[in-house]
């Protein structure tokens, strides 16, 4: 195959057998590999250095307040959406030292954080993930103030995305908000994993020039339409099986018209405020900063802390918090998620991942908390 036959948009054919080629070939660029692996029962995003590490014949099946794994009856490496860790991890690191103090005299000298900048590649990127980072992208890159950390960890990774082959309705709703199952832009490389008969293969999109570049290493082919089409017929059985969806029409608006609602009192009974559908969800970024100094008094720090809009003090200002029930702090998550971060940053902060419902211990399900609303707006219901 030629140089020039490999270009964006090209797709290309992968046996499974020869994946261990692509896991080595970005290792030799120099990029630690992170992708889906079983440690402990659980399935998080971890280092991959053979193809074994994958979680390779296991499933998830997900719904509200529920996660569990088991084995499937095939070897898909991919078999399986989306665990409760998200790509935001290496991105915007949950814990990180801004800066460092040492006193002189009667002030201090700053010590700026010096982080080497970790070179990873994502692999199994989902495409809601993918749309998760683009919602980052407009938080952290877009605007008047960039965040250095993000942008130089987001310029440095190499992205292999995955088309959605697992096919459990779960808890997914991307097709609904267009964010899902096929990944349409952002990434390097995207794959399709095929499992048809005794045949076991992957259909690779390329799509960026460091993609084409990377994958010249492979053993791969050019995929013949046949291939091409099964691939696709994949990713159409998972948007046609989603158990969930999301109307977002006016849905700026409808939260605006309904913050009184009377729904709000009936989650905020149920809700725990334990806070981990922020600490799941894609795109969530509340942070703390916290401000120490050693027991001399000669040094200290600044350290930039993951944080939750369900935590009573994180809405403390002089004098107490301004949100101090339970119903204030869900209202204002959602309300947050799916209306004023439109007002702020252009689109919505939701991707349709699901994770949010997924890890609720009581099983709360957004999409059931909009539909209630909708259909109860203004106190009439419609029938």
């Amino acid at each position: 195959m030629t140089a020039s036959s490999l270009k964006v948009g090209v797709q290309l054919r992968l046996a499974a057998g020869d994946f261990q080629a692509l896991l080595d070939a970005l290792a030799s660029r120099g990029y630690r590999v992170m992708g889906p692996t079983l440690e402990d029962g659980q399935m998080i995003y971890g280092e991959i250095g053979k193809v074994a590490d994958l979680p390779v014949g296991w499933t998830a099946f997900q719904e509200g307040g529920s996660f569990r794994l088991e084995p499937r009856p095939d070897q898909a490496f991919f078999g399986f959406a989306v665990g409760q860790q998200s790509w935001k991890q290496f991105l915007w690191p949950p814990h990180q030292t801004l800066y460092q103090v040492q006193r002189q005299g009667a002030g201090f000298h700053v010590i700026p954080g010096a982080e080497a900048v970790p070179k990873f590649a994502f692999l199994g990127v989902r495409a809601c993930e993918l749309a998760a980072m683009a919602v980052q992208d407009q938080v952290f890159l877009q605007g008047p103030h960039v965040d250095p950390t993000y942008k130089a960890r987001r310029e440095q990774a190499f992205i292999v995305a995955l088309n959605c082959g697992h096919q459990d309705p779960g808890v997914c709703f991307c097709a609904s908000l267009g964010t899902g199952p096929r990944a349409a832009a952002g990434y390097d490389l995207a794959l399709t994993e095929v499992l048809r008969g005794q045949e076991h293969f992957f259909v690779v999109e390329i799509g960026t020039m460091r993609g084409a570049d990377l994958i010249r290493e492979l053993p791969e082919r050019i995929a013949t339409p046949e291939e091409v089409d099964a691939a696709a017929r994949v990713v159409a059985a998972v948007a046609g099986n989603m158990g969930r969806g999301l109307d977002t029409t006016d849905i700026k608006e409808l939260f605006y018209a309904n913050y009184e609602h009377p729904r709000w009192d009936e989650v905020a009974a149920r809700c725990l405020n334990c806070g981990n559908c922020t600490m799941v969800c894609p795109t969530c970024f509340c942070h703390t900063l916290e401000d120490s100094l050693n027991l001399t008094g000669v040094a200290g720090e600044r350290q930039r802390r993951l944080d939750s809009c369900f935590s009573v003090d994180f809405s403390y200002l002089h004098g107490g918090s301004i949100r101090t029930s339970p119903k204030s702090r869900y209202r204002q998550w959602l309300t947050h998620k799916l209306a004023t971060w439109i007002d702020q940053f252009g689109c919505s902060g939701c991707v349709g991942c699901g994770r949010c419902i997924t890890w609720c211990p009581v099983g709360i399900d957004l999409t059931e908390e909009v539909r209630a609303i909708r259909e109860t707006a203004a106190g009439v219901r419609k029938e």
